[in-house]
This record gives structure tokens, C-alpha cells and sequence, in this order.
């Protein structure tokens, strides 16, 4: 196949699940299959993982998208074309593509180590086209490659859920009681990884949600209930995946002296008032910002070598509206995923 254009065996149309701007719902449009350039690869989507970000996206709490766009981070494929100079994948290769997608390289953030805080950066899905479709095309420098015998479908959340979720998990540091707010695809990932670890998980979910609780204790949380409610005993830490900015007092009066609030979310909800006394001694609130490429390869190396459950509802891309709007009810658990075939 040459480098740069897709080969004569492939269509030069795919479908599309495409975001104009105009309203939450995408639209399914037939598309150009998009050619790779210099340092890019072409990648036939097999599995893309809906994430609470594409409903950020959607919904117009991200608002500087470009436009149109089609949205979509957790992706898993199959290298399908090179473009010029690519020397990381050959064809065939399976392959993740995460919310990152390109960095300058040369700010003061992406020379020391820290190019998830690039003010140049470009985001899949969001200001690059991401995987609601048949193919995408991403920079070969910001694929990870996908070992290991799960599924695509199994392995897609890994890409944000998981790897923003374990980058929250760090910024925790040795927490041994840790709260996670907001059971979705994130917590049931890194509940299991934080257990392998010796952690103990006490699991926040909507009030009334008792199928979400049920859901924490099966995956092995040492409590679960309401998010309005205390915890039976004072926490380490709180990873908070829910985008609610109530939750952040909450999170402070359950965390004992020293501990850390993680803000994992790219959105929040407007943080209320609260009352010094609860930030006083030597509490922290803390937020995640996207993530690196190190990130990414530590986090699927360990995913890797760790027993994770993946709980996961298979999605056709036509219906991928459908699975937003689950998602934005708080109807699923674990994480609903686009499959192409």
C-alpha cells in the first residue's frame, strides 16, 4: 500500500458520526476516508469507547471544538495506510488513540515532561476527527500500541478511562482508603487496579442508584452508597469522576488531615462556597489534566499484567446518540463502546 492515500482495495467513503455544532445529536454522514499525511497513520476503527468527555463535547461545556468534527478518544484499529517518514507501526499493527493527539514539542511544558499541559496541544475527537467512524487518522508519535489478548471492544476504554482514572490514582500517592466519586467506565477500572494495588475503594454513587452500588461491591469496594452520605471512616484520598462541583466539600469533610481531593474531569459544574475549615490542615485539591505519553504506556503495560474486569455494552456507531444519552442519564455501567462491524 503506498504511503500517504488510502490502497485501491479501500472505499473512498466511510461512514461517520459527525458533531456540527448545532445541537447535541450527531449526525451519521458518509465521509472521504481521510489520508494519512507525513508521520501519520491510517487506522480502520474497530472499537471507539464512549466517553463522558464526547458528551462535554456534544453538550457545549467544551466549547472552542473545531467544527465539524467527529468525536471519539478511546479508539482501537488496525494500521491501515502510512503516511511519509512513519517508522513506529507497519501495517496490521493494532493500535490506541487517545484524547492527546499533538504537542509542539517545544513550550516550556512539552520540554519538561509535561506536554498534557501544552498550550498548543490538539485533542482527538475534539480538534482532530476522532474514532465515530470507520477510519481515522491520527500521528503515529501519539499511538500507543495495544498488546495483550483482550478484545478491542474490551480494550477501548483502557485509552481515556483508564488512563486518565490510573493518572488521578498517582496523583494520590501511597492512599490506602480512597474514595472514588462517581461509579462510571473511569471508577470500575481503577476500583480494580487501586484493590491490586492493597488499596481499599470506597465507592460515591447518585443517590437511589442502588444498581450502581451493587455494581462497586461486586467489583470489591469496601463500602459503597450515596454520594450525600459519609463513609463509614475517614478516607486518604477522592478521585472525583463524576463533573458535579458540589461534590468537591463533600469530598474535603471525608478526607482525613493531609489528605487529597483529585478533580479527574475535563468540566465541572461551578464549586460552592465552603468554609476554610474544611481545607485547613494540609488538605489538597488537586486536577487532572489530560495526559502524556508516558502516561499511556505505563498505564496499558500495567493494564496489561493486572486482572481487570471490563465491563463493557457494545454500541453499533449508527446508535452512538443513544449511547450519549444513556450516558448522560447515568443509565450504563462501565462503558458503553461504538463497534464498527
Amino acid at each position: 500500500m503506498s504511503a500517504g492515500a488510502p490502497g485501491s482495495a479501500m472505499r473512498a467513503t466511510m461512514r461517520a458520526m459527525v458533531y456540527r455544532g448545532a445541537g447535541p445529536a450527531l449526525a451519521l454522514e458518509e465521509w472521504p476516508v481521510p489520508a494519512p499525511g507525513a508521520g501519520e497513520v491510517l487506522i480502520r476503527v474497530s472499537a471507539c469507547g464512549v466517553c463522558r468527555t464526547d458528551l462535554h463535547v456534544v453538550d457545549g461545556d467544551l466549547t472552542e471544538p473545531r467544527l465539524p468534527v467527529v468525536p471519539g478518544h478511546e479508539v482501537v484499529g488496525r494500521v491501515a495506510a502510512l503516511g511519509a517518514g512513519v517508522e513506529r507501526f507497519r501495517e496490521g499493527e493494532r493500535v490506541g488513540v487517545p484524547w492527546l493527539g499533538w504537542t509542539c514539542g517545544a513550550c516550556r511544558y512539552c520540554l519538561s515532561g509535561r506536554e498534557n499541559l501544552c498550550p498548543e496541544a490538539l485533542f482527538t475527537g475534539y480538534t482532530r476527527d476522532g474514532g465515530y467512524g470507520d477510519y481515522c487518522v491520527a500521528d503515529e508519535r501519539y499511538c500507543l500500541p495495544v498488546a495483550g489478548a483482550r478484545s478491542d471492544m474490551h480494550a477501548a476504554p483502557l485509552l481515556c478511562a483508564g488512563l486518565i482514572g490510573h493518572r488521578a490514582l498517582r496523583m494520590a500517592g501511597d492512599a490506602e482508603r480512597i474514595g472514588l466519586y462517581g461509579f462510571g467506565a473511569a471508577a470500575h477500572i481503577i476500583a480494580q487496579v487501586a484493590r491490586a494495588e492493597g488499596r481499599r475503594v470506597f465507592a460515591f454513587v447518585r443517590p437511589g442508584d442502588d444498581a450502581a452500588i451493587a455494581f462497586a461491591r461486586g467489583l470489591g469496594a469496601a463500602w459503597a452508597g450515596p454520594s450525600d452520605e459519609a463513609p463509614p471512616e475517614e478516607l486518604d484520598a477522592a478521585l472525583l469522576f463524576a463533573p458535579v462541583g458540589a461534590l468537591v466539600p463533600a469530598a474535603l469533610r471525608a478526607i482525613a488531615p493531609g489528605g487529597t481531593v483529585v478533580c479527574a474531569g475535563i468540566h465541572m459544574s461551578e464549586i460552592p462556597a465552603f468554609p476554610y475549615e474544611l481545607l485547613w490542615r494540609e488538605r489538597r485539591i488537586v486536577s487532572v489534566a489530560n495526559l502524556t505519553r508516558e502516561d499511556g504506556e505505563a498505564f496499558l503495560a500495567l493494564a496489561a499484567s493486572t486482572p481487570i474486569e471490563m465491563h463493557v455494552e457494545p454500541v453499533a456507531l449508527a446508535d452512538a446518540n443513544l449511547a450519549l444519552d444513556r450516558l448522560r442519564a447515568g443509565r450504563l455501567q462501565g462503558a458503553a463502546v461504538l463497534t464498527m462491524d
